[in-house]
């Protein structure tokens, strides 16, 4: 996510950190991937290191974990770019590589790329044998390159039929190919806006017990409509429930928190254990934390209350209770 509550990630405070951690607390979400979009390599080396810089500083018990950063930009096609400049994407060098590898720490947590430009190949693989999750996404892949990719180590598809080669019945494009390929787990926006709720259900039931929720959230997500920055560009929200675009009609991430996410999958028919493994087991498995999103002995004490409407009424993180006034 880029964003929430007023906060846009790529410009703000430690302040603004805490009050976003604290916010998606009480919204039920105990571990997160915080990103910012396309922007020149030193800006994001910037992001990064401060992104890291807040995880380890932070020991408040009641703010959602930094897992690392999701490096969604630079290697990835001008095709595809959905609100990102085409002009900042780039083929990677090992330089490139080098310095978001420089910072350590699992840093970053897993980078999207687009198997169809130049030398990714052999950046997939120093991603992958440094333990960062390769996810395919803004791409003009083919169902080849997307296969290709699988053997290079990549593991996910980021926002399945978003900003990507759609399917068809010829040619699967990436989506076909990651319901066909069990090696991939997918992202999906379920705000019911980013992939319409038929398809939704379809992508459940062709790749059952591989499905991560992801928001795509930006500053707009538990606010009202107006205009947000999402990574200092306007998106605007012209109305309750409305996604965010940018000033062109473009769209510009979601308004989705998570806790809405499984209730959408779950109006459409889709039982809710797989609805809460989609936003919990699941994508822990993904980042490699098989410590979290589950309820077992040896995890951590992460709980969330649901009620009956699927509601959240309380978060635990590490067994602290979260304040929900």
């Amino acid at each position: 996510m880029n964003g929430c509550f007023g906060v846009d990630f790529a410009d703000t405070t430690p302040a603004g950190w805490s009050l976003a951690r604290r916010e998606l607390a009480r919204t039920g979400v105990t571990a997160f991937l915080p990103t910012a979009i396309t922007a020149p390599i030193d800006d994001l080396v910037a992001f990064v290191a401060a992104v890291i810089g807040v995880r380890d500083r932070s020991d408040a018990q009641d703010e959602a974990r930094i897992l690392g950063e999701h490096r969604e930009g630079l290697f990835l096609s001008p095709l595809h770019a959905g609100a990102r400049d085409p002009a900042l994407m780039i083929s990677p060098s090992d330089d490139d590589v080098d310095r978001l590898l420089s910072l350590g720490g699992a840093a970053v947590a897993m980078v999207t790329i687009a198997p169809e430009v130049p030398g990714v190949e052999r950046a997939m693989r120093r991603l992958r044998d440094a333990g960062v999750v390769v996810s395919v996404g803004h791409t003009d892949a083919t169902a080849e390159q997307v296969r290709a990719a699988a053997d290079e180590g990549a593991s996910m598809i980021t926002h399945v039929f978003n900003a990507q080669r759609g399917l068809h019945h010829r040619e699967p494009g990436v989506p076909g190919t990651a319901f066909d390929d069990p090696r991939f787990c997918l992202g999906l926006i379920a705000d019911l806006q980013h992939v319409a709720g038929p398809v939704v259900r379809l992508v459940f039931t062709a790749a059952a017990g591989r499905m991560v929720l992801v928001s795509d959230a930006v500053a707009a997500m538990g606010m009202p409509p107006g205009t947000y920055a999402l990574s200092g560009e306007p998106a605007v929200v012209d109305s309750p429930g409305a996604p965010p675009r940018r000033l062109d009609g473009t769209l510009a991430g979601s308004a989705l928190s998570l806790d809405q996410a499984v209730r959408n999958v779950v109006g459409l028919g889709i039982p809710t254990a797989s609805a809460l493994i989609a936003a919990t087991r699941t994508p822990a498995d993904v980042v490699g934390r098989p410590d979290l999103g589950r309820l077992e002995a040896g995890a951590v004490s992460d709980l969330v209350w649901w009620d009956d409407e699927l509601r959240v009424q309380r978060t635990w993180i590490g067994g602290v209770p979260v304040d929900t006034a």
